[in-house]
């Protein structure tokens, strides 16, 4: 079964940096997209950065871009974003997710496998 789970979400301070990791498990890994989204309350759940693992493209929402960097580590089948300069309205729930099947396009309607979120809290 495919399987993510994500990590390293917690309360920091604007400004600050978090890293939070999506451990893969149950597909191929290295021929696969994984990516990140986020969740504001009484919001539909929105792309923040995907990697497709096959060729190694990244995407990027503007809100996000210069401040999270995507990466990948294939032998540990995990997925990184490191999260920099974090802003109050970052605030959200954040989830990994993959298509799965070898699949890797990032359009988030493709997205058939999500882990269970990890809370991500920026204080003024």
């Amino acid at each position: 079964e495919v399987q993510l789970v994500e990590s390293g979400g917690g309360l920091v301070q604007a400004g600050g940096s978090l890293r939070l990791s999506c451990a893969a498990s149950g597909f191929t890994f290295d021929d696969t997209a994984i990516g990140w989204f986020r969740q504001f309350p009484g919001k539909e759940r929105e792309t923040v950065s995907c990697l497709n693992n096959n060729d190694g493209s990244t995407y990027y929402d503007d809100s996000v871009k210069g401040r999270f960097t995507i990466s990948s580590d294939d032998a540990k089948d995990t997925v990184t974003l490191q999260m920099n300069n974090l802003k109050p309205e970052d605030t959200a729930v954040y989830y990994c997710a993959t298509p799965g099947n070898g699949n890797s396009d990032c359009a988030i309607w493709g997205m058939h496998t999500w882990g269970k979120g990890t809370l991500v809290n920026v204080s003024s």
